[in-house]
């Protein structure tokens, strides 16, 4: 790192004509100029030439030395020198010096603050070490979901209510095949969604290696093609998202387990898959490998949901045992081996044998490798970068969004997040306000919350009432002969304010928004129940168990109001 004292600039727009001429002399690869400031900050290469540098900018009619020597005239001796370089400078856009922002990563965050700070005037280098798109494309949420379905599908038509009437059939599952239609999806939607935008967008320039920091105002890019590049910043935003966990269980990282990142592309059901974990991919998964064909078995070091409200977790166990998935609750693994093809793990209850093994223990934030103490950012003990409600970090210049973070890991928060953090980044004040964040497990029947539990509630000093209704009491799901749930609604006792709603139904995810919505607006169950709500929907539930605050539905006509 280069840097100059100049003297001379009068407004931003001399700082634009001397960045162009000092990024036009041998050896520079970027340059920073700050006219508030006086300085020049460049990333040069071994040899390059101070004489050079001064001529560039004497050559423009101001005055460099550089920051560690005294202030001396060059521009006499050294006009001849920058003539071959010059003619750059005077090539630049507009009056003011676009703000250069860098973005590491090309996941939800780092798409939406790359975006958004575009519209907002900057000029953005985004770098991206693996494939565009970032996880919930590429490894998680799309394909994910689509194995979900593929294997809710083989499951209605094995197993259905309307067997009676509607002859069930053993479906005959062609892994190879639905993986290649899983591929082509994700395909399709990270070219729409990412790639192709990337291409078409001239104010973002895509640099394709693993970036770290140098300093404060410059990050190092290690290319995937070979070399490295300094890239400087006005400000920065990591968006470098997480990966799966793997726990310190002896002898696992010597076999060959899966995390959801292999089980999602394997191209063949396991006879018998063993699952470890207890939260979202862990439940989404086991339940789809048990749908498409596996005899799976579940280890939760203590119960399904263990976070959540216990009712959920009992519905959630109770519906995996139902349809044949082993749950072995607080139950760990205290040794994996893997021999002649298979897994063999030891736990208190006994041997477990199985022919693949999920790890789903959480995922960790990316933040190893980018050497954030050198400008200053402070991460938490699980190596999660620490932000504010403007995704600020600890420097005032770098920003933070996603994964990587302390912030809830999901990509619709990441991509609220990088919005803000982009406008925050171009001069402006936006927060993100989690209190009605809503969330969705993609089991069936799905699990959905937003808000308060009545736990945490309680936690947070509040007095509470709630109202658990379960679904036989709700006509989409009594029609459907599929009443497995329930829809629970928690309430500050004085006002009857909607605080928190947790759920366990078919289709949960669908009505959750509208619970989001109401505590957003400080809506009371008063105010809830006495909306409408088209009959025969399993949103309907909300305003049924709204009801129960005050009515006793069982003495209710069936779309009473």
């Amino acid at each position: 790192m280069t840097q100059l004292k100049i003297t001379g600039m009068t407004c931003d727009s001399c700082a634009a004509h001397l960045k162009g001429a000092l990024e036009k002399v041998p050896g520079v690869q970027s340059a920073l100029v700050s006219y508030p400031k006086g300085t020049a900050k460049l990333a040069t290469l071994p040899g390059t030439s101070s004489d050079a540098l001064t001529a560039a900018v004497a050559g423009l009619g101001y005055q460099a030395t550089l920051a560690d020597a005294p202030p001396t005239d060059n521009r006499a001796g050294l006009l001849d020198k920058v003539r071959g370089w010059k003619g750059a400078a005077d090539k630049h856009i507009g009056n003011e010096r676009l703000l250069q922002v860098a973005v590491i990563g090309s996941g939800g965050a780092a798409m939406a603050a790359a975006l958004k700070a575009v519209e907002q005037g900057a000029h953005v280098t985004l770098i991206e070490r693996g494939t565009i798109g970032g996880t919930c494309v590429n490894i998680g949420c799309v394909p994910s979901k689509i194995m979900i379905r593929a294997a809710h599908i083989a499951h209605l038509r094995r197993e259905s209510p309307f067997d009676g009437g509607v002859e069930a059939t053993v479906p005959a599952i062609d892994r190879s095949k639905l993986l290649a239609q899983q591929q082509a999806r994700v395909d399709e939607l990270r070219h729409a969604k990412y790639e192709g935008i990337l291409d078409g967008n001239s104010a973002i320039t895509v640099l394709h290696g693993e970036a770290r920091f140098k300093d404060d105002q410059s990050l190092v890019v290690r290319l995937n093609e070979g070399g490295e590049r300094v890239v400087m910043f006005d400000r920065c935003l990591v968006a470098t998202g997480g990966s799966p966990a793997v726990p310190p269980i002896p002898g696992l990282k010597d076999s060959p387990y899966w995390t959801s990142t292999e089980a999602l592309v394997s191209d063949a059901i396991p006879e018998r898959l063993a699952v470890i974990g207890s939260s979202v991919v862990a439940l989404e998964l086991a339940q789809a490998f048990a749908r498409l064909g596996s005899k799976v078995t579940a280890l939760a070091r203590n119960t399904l949901c263990f976070r959540e409200d216990p009712a959920i977790g009992e519905a959630v166990t109770a519906a995996f045992r139902a349809e044949g998935i082993e749950v072995l609750e607080n139950t760990q693994a205290s040794q994996v081996a893997h021999v002649d093809g298979e897994f063999v793990l030891t736990t208190g209850h006994g041997e477990l044998r199985a022919d693949k093994l999920l790890i789903a223990t959480g995922r960790a934030p990316n933040t190893r490798s980018l050497a954030l103490e050198a400008a200053g950012v402070v991460v938490n003990a699980q190596g999660a970068i620490v932000i504010d409600k403007g995704m600020r970090t600890s420097n005032p210049n770098i920003y933070a969004a996603g994964d990587c973070t302390d912030q809830p890991q999901f990509v619709y928060v990441a991509a609220a997040a990088g919005t803000r953090a982009a406008i925050n980044m171009t001069g402006g004040d936006a927060a993100l306000d989690l209190t009605a964040m809503p969330a969705v497990v993609f089991t069936d029947p799905q699990i959905a919350t937003v808000g308060y539990s009545e736990a945490k509630a309680h936690h947070d000093g509040f007095e509470t009432d709630s109202r658990t209704l379960t679904l036989d009491n709700v006509p989409r799901a009594v029609v459907n002969f599929d009443a497995r749930g329930f829809i629970k609604l928690v309430a500050q006792a004085r006002t009857g304010r909607l605080i928190g709603v947790q759920a366990v139904a078919p289709d949960a995810g669908e009505l959750i928004q509208s619970a989001a919505l109401a505590i957003r607006a400080g809506m009371t169950v008063h105010d809830l129940a006495d909306q409408l709500f088209p009959y025969l929907t399993m949103v309907e539930g909300l305003k049924l168990a709204a009801q129960t605050f005050t009515k006793d539905l069982s003495q209710l006509s069936c779309c009473a109001g």
